[in-house]
């Protein structure tokens, strides 16, 4: 049985493919401030940022077969105001958790974001199309990329974009849907595109990718290039809920730190063609997470 490590085990995706893989790989998580729920699932409590001596000690000592990381900042605005941060979380930890896993020969998988293209309107951009992040965020999580794809051909990295699932810790869908179930107006952007991802198309991707040990750089997203505004419409909708509390916004009227690119859609279809197997669109992915 392959062992998996998996940081930041208690988020969105480390949960999720938690549930899916559980009876089939010998799991340890790693966790901050939310613990593990399942008590059958082995972790270990560890801050990343402070700890990087508990958190090598730990790769040596579980020494897996694949290593997930999942963790970086939530927050696009943080990173353009604390670089230092930024850098230390999304390329200093990796280039760590690198080093120590060239000892013992794990793989690494790592989550990037289509944060790493300009943004052009009537684009979904594959693994051939240059990046040029606009955002301090996009920038550290580009170097990451290089820096992990570069250090060995066994690693892979993922970007993907906005995931989304029946979970406490899926931001956009929770936000919308709270806000309409109790009444309150809600502002999702108009002018900035993105391809959502179902959680639960991840997890099972994950567990394909680490069957096979498929390596290198691809875009795992749905297929649907949607802006945040008609994604509200969309969950308001199948939630029968009121649509017109969500009012749509722009950028310009709706001030962010970061600059955010118009349109990052991304192409999936070169991983989706080697896996045999399709993202979720918006209206399946929504429908999954409602009923």
């Amino acid at each position: 049985m392959l062992k998996i490590l998996i940081l930041g085990g208690s988020g969105l995706v480390g949960s999720v493919f938690t549930n899916y893989s559980k009876q089939y790989y010998d799991l340890h998580l790693t966790y901050n401030n939310n613990p593990i729920k399942n008590l059958k699932i082995n972790s270990t409590k560890i801050d990343v940022t402070t700890e990087i001596d508990n958190l090598q000690k730990l790769i040596l000592d579980k020494s897996p077969d694949v290593i997930i990381n999942t963790i970086a900042h939530s927050s696009v605005d943080l990173c353009e105001t604390n670089h230092n941060d930024a850098d230390f979380l999304h390329v200093d930890i990796p280039k760590i958790i690198l080093d120590v896993s060239s000892e013992i020969g794990s793989k690494l998988i790592y989550f990037s974001t289509d944060a790493v293209f300009p943004g052009e309107i009537n684009k979904k951009y594959n693994e051939n199309d240059i990046p040029n992040p606009i955002n301090y965020y996009g920038k550290t999580k580009l170097n990451a990329e290089k820096l992990i794809l570069n250090h060995s051909q066994k690693n892979t990295v993922l970007r993907t974009s906005v995931i989304y699932g029946n979970h406490e810790r899926s931001r956009f869908t929770n936000w919308i849907l709270s806000y309409l179930k109790n009444n309150k107006m809600t502002d999702p952007f108009i002018d900035q595109f993105n391809t959502p991802t179902l959680v639960d198309d991840i997890a099972k991707i994950l567990n394909k990718i680490i069957d096979r040990n498929i390596c290198g750089l691809f875009h795992a997203a749905g297929p649907t290039c949607i802006n945040r505004y008609d994604f509200a419409l969309l969950l308001a909708k199948h939630s029968n809920l009121n649509s017109k509390l969500i009012k749509p916004v722009t950028k310009n009227e709706k001030k962010q730190l970061a600059p955010r690119p118009t349109s990052t859609c991304l192409d999936s279809s070169k991983l989706e063609n080697i896996l045999k197997m399709k993202f979720s669109d918006i209206n399946s992915g929504i429908s999954k997470i409602i009923n």
